[in-house]
């Protein structure tokens, strides 16, 4: 049984992606069913591009630990904000 994804997520998602500076966008539709969307490169001043990656399905495993502690906090799904995730922080 395949499930119907609305489109507007999508736009969601990948519009919540685009107006931030973040390398990730989540929604978390239900505790089987997210759609992510992850930028390839870091954004510059100088490019005039932005490429991204939609990918829908089942949660990864640090999704399915959010998961769980939205479940344990009570907190009702679909979870209603986008959870952004920031680059990675390089050592020195």
């Amino acid at each position: 049984m395949k499930t119907q994804i609305d489109p507007k997520v999508f736009a969601t998602v990948v519009g919540a992606l685009v107006a931030s500076d973040a390398k990730t966008a989540i929604k978390y539709l239900s505790p089987k069913l997210i759609v992510k969307a992850t930028r390839r490169h870091k954004p510059k001043t100088c490019n005039t591009r932005e490429e991204c990656v939609v990918t829908f399905g089942a949660p990864g495993y640090r999704q399915q630990q959010f998961i769980n502690m939205a479940i344990n906090a009570g907190e009702p799904f679909p979870i209603k904000k986008v959870q952004l995730t920031a680059w990675p922080i390089k050592r020195k």
